[in-house]
This record gives structure tokens, C-alpha cells and sequence, in this order.
């Protein structure tokens, strides 16, 4: 397990922890390269392994020669579908009440048979005493296919979509109104196709396994954002205990949404190593990383609006179409925020998908509502040009006060003061309304704007929070440090809940042996493991209290307290008496207090997950919880070669109440960078005649390096959400929204030019 560097005992007096920009606890290890991620724990005869891919798209093995893979000096096993050991298949539907059902990328049984699912498929597994040993051997199987007629052509397959049935946790359509009357009777409206491209993840630790066996008894090393969810799907597909799988992730390495499941790679790699009776480490390599591990899904969509003169919108209509696999996959929702954003007296968004011979898509930071906004957002630009509107003043004239599909209450929301203060931060009232209207030499310039929006999730998080005689705190939570510091961020919580310093609090992390923690997905880790901090932090003064009530000396001896606080290490009663949690503990005996919130028996587990969905269900019914933001871009256009640069960038962002300046900005700045490669360079290119990526690696996928990202100015308005805890919300993804769309407003601003095909590259331009 992962923990905070070892804390001495404190001498300061607290000071207030939450909101403070305070270095990551894990700031030196990181930057020092001594953070362990999953490939660099060293084993004694460690072997390695290496994938075979399929290159048909659809099909069955016919023969499979691994003769001279075998030859290879150091090879140790050759599996395939003749020679692997049988698994149990996945489960075939997401149980609402095991949410580790989610876990699977796709329905594959991994070399269970001769057949061929998605162009890439693992097809063999080599293992090797070295890992050059076994690249070279995996080079050397050779592979003969019957190929099936497939569907490997997204934009053929358009005809073929089917609209999506509801989903759990999976955001929806929704309908008011006749939409599509209302447009046609709109003094003023556009129409508008869209189309965004396949995109993969490009963490900066690639997937990798490494699996140890001891007898039937499973240890892994993983990069991975949920723990529980790997540790219960493996105990299923090797027909093992739960109890028996042990997984372990100090550090992530970065996962944006494709380490949130179980993909080829960690399979394979525990079969590895049970077959080689040793341990095995499966790295995948970029290329293996493109080819197995699912990304983002194209989409085409359409965004048509329809207003008044005066720029009110009587008609919004948000339809998509995205792809799935033929073995898995989830709809890319990009509707999601069109639903909420603006009052428009008719609405419908619908969501459907087209299935193809190819690898599953999976979630990428913000699914749905990162391309669902450059569709929206890019619409409302257009329109406002059509009406002769400035864009910032469109929005404000249809922020509706209630959710405008069905009139729910926002838990909180303040668009208004975000656009103010980033008008006021950029110097949009500057902003010539013409296109082609403003220069710098031989570049014309262009600004864009356009809305964030991103609903966060909670999950259950057990903790236990552990009180020292000496002031010492640990926080035990098998929650994952994908990259976002937040043993640091729990720290301040918890010191903050205890009255402690900030230094005197350690959180173990990154180990399924410590109390089952929220998965690293929806923006939602902090606030779930921060609810349960919470709870476990009120459980334990209260010990400490109930203690000092029964202590003979002490100033709380049979008073009835209130109103509990803690400060300066010690508990306080409403008129002032108290005294420290250490005197506490020593008029007990005690070394230490803890409180625990989370389930102990497996029962109390499935409980705990029906009080969760209940309690998801009738947040739902009654409010909208999303977190939002206003992006002001100004681009760079080169007149001759149509090279677009982003020279500028202002964000603000309602986001509920921050728990660290520094990591939030640094988050929210991230989300944009992303974003600024999905508009500029972002396109996973798949040949549509085979199936086959041809571009499966950094050397041809590109993202955005410093030359490409300007200085990016982030505030936030650090307005606390009543209805979550401490008042926050996710900022791990709201960042992205709406990035893609500002981009292409403001190139349009620049040359006249309406993209509306992703990337933006130099030929959409010329």
C-alpha cells in the first residue's frame, strides 16, 4: 500500500486546512522518480510477456504455428486458444447491485477459441525470461485466418443505429415539446452535422500488469483506478475467492477513464503467470495499448436550434449517433449537458449507437459531454452569428433558473458570475463581432467562448480514520492516486474534521487489503471518500468524547455536549471547557481512537450498495448536481498555411468549494489541454476497408506539447454545493467541456470558417 511520507509528531497549532493551495504530501517522491508505479516492483525470477494481435477484423483461426516462437532463446510458453487454460466468462449484464459488473472492456473470452472479435484482438500470449525475448518471439507466430464479412466502416454504418435503451448510471435522452415543429416554425434557427473522430488514451504509464500466484491466492500489481473492480472481476474469471485476490496501485500513472476497466492485458497477464508458475509483468507497449484498450467512440451528430429575434430559444435538438463493438461498449451520451444548459421551450435529445466488428469504445475524460459540447456549444455560436448576437450575451438570455427538460431545482449554479468574470479577465467587450476582423501581421486573430458543463458522481467509499496518542491521524481507504493528489487533499479533510495539522495526518492508499474505496471515475473520488472521512472523523470524537464524559478529572465528566467541535487537537464543548484528544487517551489507557464507516460481511456490502442506488435514484429525481465553467480562447490563424495556434485562454469555473488551489488548477488546466488536442491534433485514424488503427502510437497520435498550449489563466468562484460534502464538486473533468467548441468559435471568429469536423486541421481550414 501507498501512504504519505511518515509524520512526526505535531507542535503547531492548526490553522484552517480546506482550500489552502498545500503541496502535495507526495510532491518530492514524485518529482524525485521514487514513486513505485505497477512495472517497477522488482521480483525475484520475474518473467515477461508479450501480445500477438489479430489483423482481421472478423474471423476464426484456421492455424497457429508457434514453432519457431518457441525456438527463442529465454521463451518459456506460447499460449494461444489450443494450449490456454479455461476461464469463466465475464458477467453478461451489469448488476446494479455488484457495480464491479461494470468492470469488463468487453465480452471476450481471451483465448477461449478460434475466434477473431476486433482487428488487434489478442491472439497469443508469449512468455519470456526477458522482455526482448519474448517481443521477439511474438514477432515470430505466424497466424492464418478465415475472414468474415465485417462491419468496420463507422460513417457506412451510420443507417444501421439503433437508439440506445436506458442505462444504469448511463445519462439518457429526454424529450419536451415538439422539438422538430418548433424548428421549423423559428424565425431564426441552423441545422447543423457534426463529427467527431476515435481518440485513445495516452496515459503516461501505459497498462501494465504483474500477476504473482501462490497456489490459488493472487497478487496484483495494476494500473488501474479501481481496485475492487479489477480484484472481484479476476476472482471471477479464474474462479477464485474474492478474499484471495489482492491488488495493488500506489500510483496510477494517469488514467482518463481507460484504466477504470478490465482489459486484455490484465487477464492475460495473471493466465501468464499461472501457466509459468512464476511471476510474470505484462507491460503493455503503445501499439498494444491502442490495439486493446478501448477509447473514445466517433460520433456524428446533430445540434439544430431554433429562437426568437431576440435570441430566445424555442427549439434544441441534440441527436448522435456513436459507435460500439460488437463485444462491447457503451454509448458516447453526447447529449448529456444539452439537456440542462438552456431554457428552450421545446427540446429532444436522443442518443443511438451502430455496432461494429471493433474493440469496444470505453469512457474518456468527460464521455459524452466532452464532444457533446463541441456540437452544442459550436450550434449556439453559430446562431448567435445568425441573429447578430455577441455569444457571452445569447447565453445569459437563455440561463434558465430550473432545469428547463423538467424543472428540477440545480443544487447550485452560477453560469452568470463565471461568464462575468471571465469577460471581465479576457476583455471580451473588445471583441469585434465581424469575422476576419482583427490581425497580428500575417495571422488573423479570433476569440471563442463557450460553456463547461460535467456531472460529477459519488460512490460508496469505506474508511477508517485512526486517532494516535501522540496527535497522529491515519486515513486508511483503498482509493487511487490516478495523478491528482489525493492522499493530500483527504489530509486536509481529515485535519480540518479533527482540528489537527495538516502534518500530523498520513492516508494509506492503493491496496484492495485496505477498506474498499471509490473508483477513480466520474469526478467523483474525492467527494465519496470525503463523505465517508467525514463520517468516520464525527464517529471518532465522539468516542473521544464519550471517554472523557466517563473520565474522573476530567472538565467533561457526565456533561452533555452539543455542540462538538474540534481545534487545536482537542475537543471543545459550546462554553469553552475541554481538553485534548491526547489527555483523553491517557486518562483511558487508550493509544489510539477510530472511527469506521463501510461495510464488514459481504451482506452489509450488498446493503450498503441498495442504500446507495436508493439514495442515487432520489437525488436524481429531485435535483441537478453538475459541475460548469465558461472557456474564453483566442486563436492564431495563418493566413497562407491555415496553421491555427491557441495564444491565449481564460477559465472560470463554478465548481462548488475547492479543497486545494494548487491540485484543482492544475486539474482544471489539464482538462483544457486535453481538450485543446481533441479540437487541434487528436484523431485516431482507422483504415475503414480493415478495421486496423494505423496510427497506434504517440509517433503519429499527437497530443499537445508546451509549444502547442499557451499560459492558461483558471479561477474558480469557490461557492460551496449545500447538498454535497464540505460543499464540492469533481474537477477532474468538467475542464474538458466545452474546450473543443471555444477552439473552433474562435476559428471561425479568425477566418470565417465554420469547422465542423474534428480535428481542425490545416485542409478544413484551406
Amino acid at each position: 500500500m501507498t501512504q504519505a511520507p511518515e509524520r512526526t509528531r505535531p507542535t503547531t497549532a492548526t490553522t484552517p486546512a480546506v482550500g489552502q493551495p498545500i503541496d502535495r504530501v507526495d510532491g518530492a517522491v514524485k518529482t524525485t522518480g521514487a514513486s513505485e508505479y505497477a512495472a517497477d516492483r522488482p521480483f525475484p525470477d520475474l518473467a515477461h510477456a508479450a501480445l500477438v494481435h489479430a489483423t482481421i477484423a472478423r474471423g476464426r483461426i484456421t492455424a497457429i504455428d508457434t514453432t519457431a516462437a518457441e525456438a527463442v532463446t529465454g521463451v518459456l510458453a506460447v499460449l494461444t486458444h489450443r494450449n490456454a487454460p479455461p476461464l469463466k466468462p465475464p458477467a453478461a449484464r451489469v448488476n446494479p447491485f455488484d457495480l464491479s459488473t461494470m468492470a469488463s472492456g468487453t465480452k471476450v473470452d481471451y483465448l477461449g477459441s478460434d475466434e477473431v472479435h476486433w482487428n488487434g484482438e489478442p491472439v497469443a500470449v508469449v512468455v519470456a525470461e526477458t522482455l526482448e525475448a519474448a517481443v521477439e518471439a511474438a514477432r515470430l507466430v505466424q497466424v492464418d485466418y478465415a475472414a468474415e464479412p465485417a462491419v468496420t466502416d463507422f460513417h457506412a454504418a451510420e443507417h444501421s443505429a439503433e437508439p440506445v435503451r436506458a442505462l444504469p448510471m448511463m445519462p439518457g435522452g429526454g424529450r419536451k415539446g415538439d422539438a422538430e415543429q418548433a424548428l421549423a416554425a423559428a424565425p431564426v434557427s441552423v441545422d447543423l452535422r457534426f463529427t467527431t473522430p476515435p481518440q485513445n488514451h495516452n496515459a503516461i504509464e501505459p497498462h501494465t500488469t504483474t500477476a504473482v500466484w501462490d497456489g490459488d491466492r493472487l497478487t496484483v500489481h495494476e494500473s488501474t483506478q479501481a481496485m475492487d473492480f479489477v480484484r472481484r472481476h479476476l476472482a471471477l474469471r479464474f474462479d477464485v475467492p474474492v478474499d484471495g485476490v489482492r491488488v495493488i496501485a500506489p500510483n496510477v500513472g494517469g488514467g482518463f477513464g481507460g484504466k477504470g476497466f478490465v482489459w486484455a492485458g490484465t487477464i492475460l497477464g495473471a493466465m501468464a503467470a499461472r501457466v509459468a508458475q512464476r511471476p510474470v509483468r505484462l507491460a503493455l507497449s503503445r501499439e498494444a495499448v491502442f490495439r486493446t484498450v478501448g477509447g473514445r467512440a466517433p460520433t456524428v451528430q446533430r445540434v439544430a436550434l431554433g429562437a426568437e429575434r431576440d435570441g430566445a430559444l424555442t427549439a434544441l435538438v441534440h441527436t448522435g449517433i456513436s459507435q460500439v463493438g460488437r463485444v462491447g461498449g457503451m454509448p458516447e451520451a453526447v447529449g448529456s449537458q444539452s439537456k440542462h444548459l438552456y431554457a428552450a421551450r421545446s427540446i429532444l435529445v436522443r442518443h443511438s449507437t451502430a455496432t461494429l466488428d471493433a474493440l469496444p469504445n470505453s469512457a474518456m475524460r468527460a464521455p459524452g459531454e466532452a464532444v457533446g459540447t463541441f456540437a452544442l456549444e459550436s450550434g449556439m455560436d453559430a446562431l448567435a452569428h445568425e441573429l447578430g448576437m455577441d455569444p457571452v450575451e445569447l447565453r445569459m438570455h437563455n440561463e434558465p433558473e430550473r432545469d428547463p427538460l423538467n424543472g428540477k431545482r440545480f443544487t447550485r449554479r452560477n453560469l452568470r458570475a463565471a461568464y462575468a468574470r471571465g469577460a471581465q479577465r479576457f476583455g471580451w467587450a473588445e471583441r469585434p463581432p465581424q469575422p476576419r476582423s482583427m490581425r497580428a501581421g500575417r495571422a488573423l486573430l479570433g476569440w471563442g467562448v463557450a460553456t463547461a458543463f460535467h456531472m460529477p458522481i459519488q460512490l460508496p467509499a469505506d474508511v477508517t480514520v485512526r486517532l494516535a496518542m501522540d496527535g497522529t491521524v491515519l486515513v486508511r481507504c483503498g482509493l487511487h492516486e490516478i495523478g491528482v493528489g489525493a492522499a493530500t487533499v483527504q489530509s486536509q479533510i481529515a485535519a480540518e474534521a479533527l482540528g489537527v495539522p495538516v502534518e500530523a495526518v498520513t492516508v494509506e492508499l492503493g491496496d484492495s487489503a485496505l477498506p474498499v474505496g471509490a473508483m477513480a471515475g466520474g469526478s467523483g473520488q474525492t467527494a465519496s471518500v470525503a463523505a465517508s472521512v467525514l463520517r468516520a472523523c464525527e464517529e471518532l470524537k465522539r468516542s473521544a468524547l464519550a471517554l472523557a464524559r466517563r473520565a474522573a478529572g476530567s472538565p467533561l465528566r457526565g456533561r452533555r455536549i452539543g455542540n462538538l467541535a474540534a481545534r487545536n487537537g482537542g475537543l471543545f464543548a459550546a462554553d469553552g471547557a475541554g481538553e485534548t484528544y491526547a489527555t483523553i487517551l491517557a486518562r483511558a489507557g487508550r493509544p489510539s481512537l477510530e472511527g469506521r464507516v463501510g461495510a464488514r460481511t459481504s451482506v452489509g456490502r450488498v446493503a450498503g450498495q441498495v442504500r446507495f442506488l436508493a439514495g442515487m435514484v432520489n437525488d436524481q429525481r429531485r435535483q441537478v448536481r453538475a459541475a460548469t465553467g465558461a472557456h474564453f480562447c483566442e486563436v492564431a490563424v495563418d493566413e497562407d498555411t491555415g496553421e491555427v495556434r491557441v495564444t491565449r485562454w481564460v477559465a472560470v469555473f463554478d465548481v462548488g468549494r475547492v479543497i486545494n488551489a494548487k491540485t484543482a488548477a492544475s486539474q482544471l488546466r489539464g482538462g483544457i489541454v486535453m481538450g485543446i488536442g481533441a479540437a487541434l491534433t487528436e484523431e485516431t485514424q482507422v483504415d475503414p476497408r480493415t478495421g486496423r488503427i494505423v496510427n497506434a502510437g504517440l509517433a503519429d497520435y499527437h497530443v499537445p506539447v508546451q509549444a502547442d498550449v499557451p499560459a492558461i489563466d483558471v479561477s474558480y468562484l469557490d461557492e460551496p454545493d449545500p447538498t454535497t460534502p464540505l460543499g464540492l464538486l469533481g474537477v477532474g473533468e468538467v475542464g474538458i467541456t466545452g474546450v473543443a467548441a471555444a477552439v473552433a468559435n474562435a476559428v471561425h471568429h479568425a477566418t470565417g470558417v465554420r469547422v465542423r469536423d474534428l480535428p481542425i486541421t490545416l485542409d478544413r481550414l484551406l
